[in-house]
């Protein structure tokens, strides 16, 4: 037999989707937060689209195939809100089975401390709005984000 290129991609194409275990989808959240004592303020979007349109969350998205978290947490912080240039730290994963309507998704939450609130915040992309919100007294927020800010504050 010779192996032409259609051949093997056709076997490569069969490998890929012949695969008996579901797969999660992967977010990033970012919690972006000012240094102010003892409650900073917190970086929020209203949702543009379902699920929980028009509720307040974390900027935030899913993962491109050819990009790190790192990479995907800035070009959704970037996207949603205009902010770059910002350091972020990996949090932690938050992988509730039930934590997104739309299926299993597995989140990575990154945290960025900023010195006081950048004034220039421009939603973009599916965020309708996107404002600075104090962590003592925050709105009702979608998925987990709540618990997602809880864990960076402490």
């Amino acid at each position: 037999m010779i192996l032409t290129k259609s051949l093997i991609i056709d076997n490569i194409i069969s490998i890929v989707y012949c695969y008996e275990y579901p797969r999660p989808s992967v977010t990033v959240d970012i919690i972006l937060l000012t240094d102010a004592k003892p409650y900073p303020d917190v970086l929020l979007i209203r949702r543009k689209n379902p699920p929980f349109k028009e509720a307040w969350a974390l900027p935030g998205g899913f993962l491109e195939m050819d990009e790190t978290l790192e990479e995907s947490a800035l070009r959704e912080l970037y996207e949603e809100t205009n902010i770059s240039n910002v350091e972020l730290t990996q949090l932690g994963t938050f992988d509730h089975p039930h934590r997104d309507p739309r299926g299993r998704v597995i989140t990575v939450a990154y945290v960025g401390i900023v010195k006081s609130k950048i004034k220039d915040v421009i939603a973009g992309s599916d965020a309708g709005e996107a404002t600075w919100h104090s962590t003592s007294k925050l709105p009702e927020l979608a998925f987990d984000h709540k618990i997602i800010i809880q864990t960076a504050l402490k």
